[in-house]
């Protein structure tokens, strides 16, 4: 469960009580992990995987009952401002506006902890300083893309930023405390959360937005031309779900000018990623091992073409840079021989995903089979049905199907059974989204459909639902399947 989803007064999930008792909740429930998706701002269409910059840290989630505790707030700051009125949707248009006009009320207050706050910006340095200018300067501009700002903003003239800078000192300073806000919040999360035996799974977007910071503030680690516009971008090809396949948008990497530096843009972001989290999730693994290229300008991904990327070069980097690193890949997609090559020599454990596993019914294979212990298995993931939908939506032989698979009854209790079928498998660790848990179908609590906008990213739980009944429940079934 992403921490957006969490119960709020204050329209969405934050890192505040609600988080801790989450905490509490796996704890009792003998669960030894919490996985969230990735912690960045968000930026086009609400998404995580589109964000203003892959370092920086997503302020919604910021805890304003917290800021008051931490003495940056008054409660006439934040209690009077209007949230939302669906507790379980987050309405991130209004929260764009409420919640940014909040936290601008901290700033006053920032000296309070200075020593912390310098602490943090030498130690994040290296992409701090070009987030808070780059934030800075897009609203200055009404919040429109780098890419459509002045010539003199837009290729950083030097002279140009320098005076901006000037000018503007405090302006970028505020939003470098806000990073830190974050920041000190989580620690002290992940901190009760290790303490009670539970490990943070993180996520990592393979690419960068083409609208961020680290685009505009490192162009040649891009596939730009002489005007930064990209050249070809990146996506997925035609399947037999998008006959368009999917068309990302996001400017590829120039791994020759990665390699040549010793990929270290890539080693401070694992690094970076890895202060907040125990294990990271690459998302599109694949990518490294070969990766989809569009022409920029096409309207979908038909044009398209493979590419090799970097493979265990960069791999082998990351290894020796940040030994032991925990790293899981999600080696979902378009397969072949190659990223299975590279996974194998990488050692990270890979992903099955309980619903592609049965495919359309007609080609299923038992969950056991070919299954590789090391490995993490899902009953699905923030882009697929809920469990209950899936399995209602089936086509008839391929409910027949899992009805035998998992000895599935009735329609009421198909989701405990295909949770408690996939517990057992021999996997080594078993990921089930909280919607599952609480038996939602996808109009309850679907968070993402792929290649669509406009009603992603929004679910919240409701306050009480993960409650004692549930966690006998989850305890009972993983004491029975061999976890604890």
């Amino acid at each position: 469960m992403h921490i957006t989803s969490l119960p709020s007064k204050y329209g969405i999930g934050t890192l505040g009580k609600e988080a801790y008792k989450f905490v509490d909740f796996l704890a009792k429930s003998g669960q030894s992990y919490w996985q969230v998706l990735p912690l960045t701002p968000t930026n086009y269409g609400d998404s995580p995987y589109q964000s203003s910059s892959v370092f920086a840290y997503n302020p919604y989630l910021i805890d304003l009952d917290m800021l008051k505790e931490m003495g940056l707030l008054k409660p006439r700051d934040y209690k009077n401002e209007f949230y939302g009125n669906n507790p379980l949707d987050v309405d991130y248009a209004n929260m764009f506006i409420v919640k940014n006009r909040v936290l601008k009320k901290v700033w006053p207050r920032h000296e309070l902890y200075n020593k912390e706050f310098n602490r943090f910006k030498k130690e994040n340095k290296s992409w701090l300083d070009q987030f808070a200018l780059y934030e800075s300067i897009k609203e200055s501009f009404g919040f429109t893309a780098w890419y459509t700002w002045k010539d003199e903003y837009r290729l950083r003239d030097k002279k140009t930023i320098n005076s901006y800078i000037k000018t503007n000192k405090e302006d970028i300073e505020y939003r470098k405390f806000i990073q830190f806000l974050f920041y000190y919040q989580w620690l002290k999360l992940k901190k009760y959360a290790n303490d009670k035996g539970i490990k943070i799974i993180g996520d990592m977007p393979i690419y960068a937005a083409y609208d961020s910071a680290d685009v505009w503030s490192n162009p040649s680690y891009f596939y730009l031309d002489e005007d930064l516009k990209p050249i070809k971008v990146a996506g997925c090809p035609p399947d037999g779900f998008t006959a368009d396949g999917q068309l990302w948008g996001n400017p590829l990497y120039r791994w020759d000018k990665m390699k040549s530096e010793n990929y270290s843009w890539w080693i401070d972001r694992i690094r970076n990623i890895l202060k907040l989290v125990d294990v990271v999730r690459i998302d599109h693994f694949r990518g490294f091992a070969g990766y989809f290229t569009i022409p920029f300008g096409d309207t979908n991904a038909r044009g398209g073409s493979w590419v090799v990327g970097p493979g265990y070069d960069l791999f082998d980097v990351i290894n020796k840079e940040i030994p032991g690193a925990q790293i899981i890949a999600e080696n979902l997609g378009f397969l072949d021989q190659a990223v299975f090559d590279l996974l194998d020599k990488c050692g990270y454990p890979g992903m099955y995903v309980m619903q592609f596993d049965f495919g359309n019914g007609y080609d299923y294979h038992p969950l056991q089979d070919g299954l590789k212990e090391n490995n993490v298995i899902y009953t699905g993931t923030h882009d697929n049905q809920t469990i209950r939908s899936w399995y209602n939506d089936s086509n008839p032989h391929l409910k027949w199907c899992i009805e035998q698979y998992f000895g599935i009854t009735n329609e009421e209790e198909s989701y405990k059974k295909i949770i408690e079928g996939t517990l057992k498998t021999n996997v080594d660790l078993s990921i089930v989204p909280l919607q599952d848990y609480l038996g939602l179908y996808d109009y309850e609590g679907r968070m993402n459909i792929p290649s669509t906008l406009g009603c992603n990213w929004r679910w919240r739980c409701a306050k009480g639902a993960y409650n004692s009944n549930l966690s006998k429940y989850i305890y009972k079934i993983t004491k029975e399947s061999n976890r604890l």
